[in-house]
């Protein structure tokens, strides 16, 4: 007996049909279905720069006051409205005092960088940030300080002037070698190195320390306890593991640690390797890990939709979910296209268009676990890849293309029209045709179906007679979704199955021109036991 289903989305790419009024008997369902608030863990992420965001008073550095202002943008409090683009999570680079632009050398991590604000300012916006929802982490470095922290220069001083360690010196990676030890050391004077493997600004913290761990339960307490964050985004936390520090041990300890200030609390580590380095570290129990082996110009999500075919993306998705559950069954796989330390995913996008940028993420957002958006990437924002310096992957964040923001990032000033390809947010604002509307689509459907996020995929769906086409199934306490792609750009194909005879909604990406001039969208269609995908299309099934 065939199962009864019905399309709660089709969650693709162009829509065009309301605006001409083609096919004005279209009726799309979601436009009342409920917009269910997240209460757990799982959200739809957007990573913020806070230099190159939004600049407040005018001295051409983005500041904490501005994210404030531009929080309606993000989210208004209004689940309904579906004018805000309904991000329920935001990252924050770092925030604390620090001698660099990007923040990454802390010297005090018990404040907020003058540039960026006052801790007021911060309160204010976690408490913006939870009244619209919104769980608030920041950037925690806890790998390398500045070497203008006073705990390294107390340490460096007695060294040249007494020729010996204090005890400040136990908090870092600092020893006396007879000959250098190697190009990740940085040489105190009278034998004395210490570890550093970004730069020789940043000095490794002794992460086995007993002095270390007592410091990092003061500075996870002052944030999670006396600022109200709900957790952090871990940096770099492949360099935890040195001679001295079993990194799994110290991860362990430190997400425990903090569970006990704050139960919620929320992890989210940055470990740049392969998938089973990254799988292994989900024992820790932190949280989430970023899937970096799905990212990027050369990750499964991107390279489907330039071959218009799912080369095992399903397989590959499937067996990492698979292995990370077995290392921690609460854990949430966070998937993402670009970050700040990579090419903006706009960029590597150009050879698939518009309509090939939007359905890379609808590949990466429909996958079960948390989605993290670079700001910028929901209008399509490029870099310059001419310029040297990570500076230019992160580019002031352009609002309206027609009035460019004035924000120098590490004093370069880094914006023009030619990075906004498609208009700023003011220009693609109401445009149903816009990348940000498709962004704000695909959020509110993940919204109105927690069962995306939270499923597990239990099979995959393939079509021998069309390549183009494939899906998933995912199933969360007793409902079932399948989840459907077609990533031809010119085909429109028919497959068979057990689908729905009643469409409920969709959305299509390729469209044709009528003899006017005006374009026609193409639909999703069910007949029986046959399901039609226009080209670029994909479709969320669910069972009544």
């Amino acid at each position: 007996m065939k199962k009864a289903l019905s399309v709660l989305l089709a969650a693709c790419v162009l829509i065009s049909a309301l605006l001409c009024g083609c096919q004005s008997n279209y009726s799309d369902p979601t436009d009342s279905l409920k917009v269910n608030q997240s209460t757990d863990k799982y959200r739809n992420f957007y990573e913020i720069f806070v230099g190159s965001f939004e600049d407040s008073n005018e001295d051409g550095i983005g500041d904490i006051p501005g994210i404030i202002s531009k929080l309606d943008y993000l989210n208004d409090g209004d689940p309904s409205t579906g004018d805000d683009l309904g991000i329920d999570g935001i990252w924050l680079t770092p925030i604390m005092p620090s001698p660099s632009y990007h923040k990454y050398d802390v010297e005090n991590y018990f404040g907020i960088d003058d540039r960026f604000g006052t801790l007021d300012d911060f309160d204010k916006l976690v408490k913006e940030c939870h009244k619209r929802g919104i769980k608030l982490i920041i950037d925690m470095v806890l790998n390398h300080s500045s070497n203008t922290h006073p705990l390294f220069e107390h340490a460096c001083k007695d060294i040249l002037l007494k020729k010996k360690l204090n005890s400040d010196a136990k908090y870092f990676e600092i020893e006396k070698y007879k000959d250098n030890p190697g190009d990740n050391y940085t040489e105190i004077g009278n034998g004395y190195y210490y570890e550093s493997n970004f730069s020789p600004h940043m000095p490794e913290w002794n992460l086995s320390a007993k002095k270390t761990r007592e410091y990092f339960k003061e500075i996870a307490r002052f944030w999670l306890k006396e600022h109200d964050v709900d957790g952090f985004r871990l940096d770099a936390t492949k360099y935890y593991s040195n001679k001295h520090t079993d990194g799994a041990e110290f991860l362990k300890w430190y997400y425990a640690m903090a569970q006990k200030i704050k139960p919620d609390v929320y992890m989210v580590g940055e470990n740049w390797t392969g998938n089973a380095e990254i799988q292994e570290m989900y024992k820790t129990g932190v949280d989430s890990f970023f899937a970096f082996g799905f990212a990027n110009s050369t990750g499964g999500f991107v390279n489907a939709v330039r071959v218009q075919n799912q080369q095992n993306l399903v397989k590959s998705l499937q067996k990492f979910e698979r292995k990370t559950k077995a290392n921690n069954k609460n854990a949430i796989n966070s998937y993402f296209l670009s970050n700040h330390d990579q090419i903006r995913s706009a960029n590597f996008n150009k050879t698939v268009g518009l309509t090939g940028t939007k359905m890379a993420a609808a590949l990466y957002m429909l996958v079960p676990g948390n989605s993290y958006i670079y700001y910028g990437e929901e209008i399509g924002m490029t870099q310059d890849t001419t310029a040297e310096g990570d500076e230019y992957k992160r580019a002031p964040m352009i609002w309206d293309s027609e009035n460019l923001p004035e924000i120098k990032v590490n004093d370069k000033l880094t914006s023009d029209e030619s990075q906004a390809p498609y208009g700023g947010a003011a220009q693609q604002k109401g445009n149903k045709n816009s990348l940000l509307e498709f962004y704000k689509r695909i959020i509110k459907v993940k919204n109105q179906n927690p069962e995306i996020a939270r499923g597990t995929i239990t099979s995959e769906l393939t079509f021998a007679s069309a390549p183009s086409v494939f899906g998933y199934n995912v199933e969360y306490n007793g409902k079932k979704l399948s989840i459907i792609h077609n990533l031809s750009k010119t085909e429109t194909v028919t497959v068979e199955g057990d689908f729905p005879q009643e469409i409920r909604a969709e959305l299509v990406a390729s469209n044709g021109e009528d003899e006017n001039g005006n374009i026609v969208t193409n639909h999703v269609k069910s007949e029986s036991t046959k399901l039609t995908l226009p080209p670029q299309s994909t479709v969320v099934l669910a069972e009544k």
